[in-house]
């Protein structure tokens, strides 16, 4: 990814779903306005779920996410719909195409009740409208609505007919508290300063910084305060240069001791992982997800959860770290399970505990899409930072910028 491209897990996941041929990818050529997906009248070009990143306007950064058509036929269209089906949980808006003559079919409906049922925003667009000869597309479009209760919109992909309406209805369902979800920038005011911790390590990407470091300097920048970046070893000597106390550290939770250790008690601490712990999940269900370490037992099987994929060192912070910290916390025998990317688990139940990565690769959707599922089988998930804090007995501290974390920590018995 380049440093000057939006992130795709901050941008909008707008997903187009149908039957085979209903014109999805006609669909998306004519909103995103150029040739993005390839276009045939022979059913099923599109196979897996293809994602691309790109600037729409006036919707803004989206990842377009083109998938199979949910009427395919046979073993191998089995395990598309499959697929197709998994796109669900990571859709910020969904777009079901329809073709006009053929109207809404079971499968269709499926996908209307599965959105539904997970309270997310889906708009029904009626396509190939230019092949109606006496039907009044907007009068179907109408009646549609009063039964499906759901947005509908009439196009025609071929002729970009009724586009600029598509936009503004999938503008009007966007979720508009997107400073809600601030990285950082709710707990600090204009002109504070603030330390990121950022180690240089083998892991460290060469050239660049990480992507959760890259977005909080970002998101500092945009509070109108200060970001001072500094290794661990150099974190001590950089404090005492200041004239003014920071507002915050932020570190890279496998150095939070020497953090720690190096940050006078009156300086509000807590980690980049954390940070997005609270931006993209549940910060409540994690806290309660770190107590259960201690509930392990011998045999019990733990996933080490990563929302993207990368090239592992050989002291892998989820390979090997983790694993490691939590042997040495329980004293049990414990069976660790991994997953990478889209990929997550198709039997949550069968652990004891999920440990997940910060998730700076994920949008919210997707992670809450996670932790819901993990919550429904009383699965006990905690983030990497807070795990990190807490083995290390640092989770009221880490926790402190936070107000409502005090609170939850008393509750858990955390603190």
């Amino acid at each position: 990814m380049s440093l000057n491209e939006t992130p795709r897990g901050v941008r909008v996941h707008l997903a187009l779903f149908g039957k085979r041929n209903a014109g999805k990818s006609s669909v998306i050529n004519a909103i995103t306005g150029q040739e993005t997906a390839i276009v045939s009248d022979v059913k099923g070009t599109t196979t897996d779920p293809v994602f691309k990143a790109m600037e729409i306007l006036p919707i803004g950064p989206c990842v377009i996410i083109d998938t199979a058509g949910i009427d395919d036929v046979g073993e191998l269209g089995q395990l598309r719909i499959q697929k197709t089906l998994e796109v669900l949980d990571i859709t910020d808006v969904a777009l079901l195409i329809v073709d006009v003559k053929r109207g809404i079919s079971e499968e269709d409906s499926l996908i209307i009740d599965k959105f539904k049922e997970k309270m997310k925003p889906i708009i029904l667009v009626l396509n190939k409208v230019d092949t109606l000869e006496n039907d009044d597309p907007n009068k179907i479009a109408t009646n549609l609505q009063e039964s499906l209760t759901i947005p509908i919109v009439a196009v025609s992909a071929l002729q970009h007919q009724g586009i600029k309406e598509l936009k503004n209805a999938i503008i009007s369902v966007i979720s508009e508290d997107e400073d809600k979800f601030k990285i950082v920038g709710d707990l600090i005011n204009p002109g504070d300063f603030v330390v990121l911790v950022t180690p240089i390590d083998k892991a460290a990407p060469k050239g660049r910084l990480i992507l959760p470091q890259q977005q909080t300097i970002r998101d500092i920048l945009e509070s109108d305060a200060m970001a001072i970046v500094t290794k661990e070893f150099e974190l001590r000597e950089t404090l005492s240069n200041l004239a003014k106390k920071p507002k915050l550290v932020i570190t890279d939770s496998q150095v939070f001791l020497k953090v720690a250790a190096d940050t006078p008690k009156d300086i509000l601490m807590t980690s980049f992982s954390i940070l997005f712990a609270r931006q993209k999940g549940d910060l409540t269900e994690f806290i309660k997800g770190a107590k259960a370490i201690e509930r392990l037992k011998d045999g019990d099987k733990v996933l080490i959860a990563e929302g993207c994929t990368h090239h592992r060192q050989a002291d892998d912070i989820g390979k090997v770290k983790i694993p490691r910290w939590i042997r040495q916390r329980t004293g049990k025998q414990i069976e660790f399970e991994f997953s990478a990317g889209a990929t997550f688990t198709d039997d949550i139940k069968k652990y004891a505990l999920i440990v997940h990565c910060g998730a700076c690769m994920m949008n919210r959707t997707g992670m809450l899409s996670r932790v819901e599922g993990a919550k429904y089988h009383n699965v006990p998930i905690v983030n990497y930072g807070i795990l990190i804090a807490y083995v290390q007995g640092l989770l009221p501290r880490a926790l402190e910028p936070f107000p409502l974390a005090k609170m939850i920590l008393e509750e858990e018995d955390l603190c």
